[in-house]
């Protein structure tokens, strides 16, 4: 049984994770059901083979539900397991009391919430978390059975984020994503269709929130000051208000086109189309979005701070540098200088050996129907 705040896609790479995981597990012939803290919108639910229970509404931004411990308890008995995403909300406190209570484990997937780059980049909002993580979080990541982490040094960093320190048993299941359809021209096609002034152009893809640790504008200055000969596609959710209006800003008389949220075959026909995915995150635990363009043999250029950089750099999959703007430039040289079918094929090898979701699915099931 998942715990999670809601299904808004929105949300990014937790709840596709989860969404496609569930899909995976079910044809495998695990039962599975997500609990929701919120309602969720009918559309966001669409094409999901899983069961949802929805406690909502839950009310500000921890949560809280008077329904959902009562719900919980009322349902978990029938599980093996709990497994609770994300931290901060009321989810993770009531898996803990009715785990103690009915003696069903629960695991916890931080997704990257204890990375030190919160507290660097949002003091006030870490002061909240410390305090939070004295009454509460701390005895939340003891209690599970294993904290999963996505990578090493995601569960390195997280290690020296808080005090005092939490004692908790972790383990390491890369994420993964389902393989790329065999035919994808009516993907492309989806895509070009809705964009097309795009056709037959070569382009460079960015896919994600439009929040500043995605380090977006980083990658708009450097198109502006290097006018290389090739597009940007800026495709994702706007999320911090400002900061999107001030990358459109940026853009202004640049061959960079603003999709919004792209979903469905839209999404992966834009993945399909693009010459290379590119990731300059100043904080990336896993890179889910990495993962989809590989499986399309898309090449990715990515910061050294998106956990997964090693994979991009040993399978020569794409390209790494610093999350600055000299390292966004580099990127788009390097891309220009040295890109070509090659790494399209390198891209898809790193995939396969790595991030398919079947080897993430069996890892889980292992971890959680073993010895956790």
């Amino acid at each position: 049984l998942h715990l999670i705040r809601n299904l808004d896609p929105e949300q990014g790479g937790p709840v596709t994770f989860l969404k496609q995981l569930s899909a995976v597990h079910i044809a495998m012939g695990v039962r599975v059901a997500i609990l929701t803290l919120d309602r969720n919108d009918p559309a966001w639910l669409e094409d999901l083979p899983v069961s949802v229970i929805e406690c909502g509404p839950s009310f500000n931004t921890y949560g809280y539900n008077p329904r959902m411990q009562g719900k919980l308890t009322e349902v978990a008995g029938s599980f093996r397991a709990l497994v609770v995403h994300g931290l901060w909300q009321f989810h993770g406190l009531c898996a803990l009391r009715v785990s103690a209570r009915i003696g069903v484990p629960y695991f916890v997937v931080p997704h990257g919430m204890l990375d030190p780059w919160f507290r660097k980049s949002y003091p006030f909002k870490h002061l909240k978390k410390q305090l939070y993580w004295v009454l509460a979080e701390r005895r939340v990541l003891q209690g599970a059975k294993s904290v999963l982490f996505t990578s090493e040094n995601e569960a390195h960093l997280a290690k020296s984020t808080f005090f005092p320190a939490a004692r908790y048993r972790s383990r390491i299941v890369p994420l993964g994503v389902p393989k790329a359809p065999g035919n994808v021209e009516p993907l492309r096609e989806a895509f070009l269709l809705r964009f097309p002034h795009l056709r037959r152009r070569r382009f460079l893809l960015f896919l994600g929130r439009l929040h500043p640790k995605k380090g977006c504008d980083l990658l708009v200055r450097a198109m502006a000051e290097m006018r290389p000969p090739v597009d940007l596609v800026v495709a994702g959710p706007d999320v911090a208000g400002e900061y999107a209006r001030r990358l459109k800003r940026l853009a202004e008389g640049l061959p960079i086109t603003f999709t919004g949220m792209l979903q469905g075959d839209e999404k992966l026909g834009a993945l399909a189309s693009a010459d290379a995915l590119v990731l300059p995150s100043h904080q990336e635990n896993f890179g889910l979005v990495v993962a989809e363009a590989l499986s399309f043999g898309t090449p990715a250029l990515v910061s050294e701070k998106v956990s997964i950089a090693e994979y991009i750099r040993s399978f020569e999959a794409g390209f790494v540098a610093s999350d600055t703007l000299a390292g966004n430039r580099q990127l788009i040289e390097q891309w220009l200088g040295k890109g070509g079918i090659g790494m399209r094929t390198a891209a898809l090898n790193c995939f396969q050996k790595h991030f398919d979701i079947e080897y993430c699915a069996r890892e889980l099931r292992e971890i959680i129907f073993g010895d956790g």
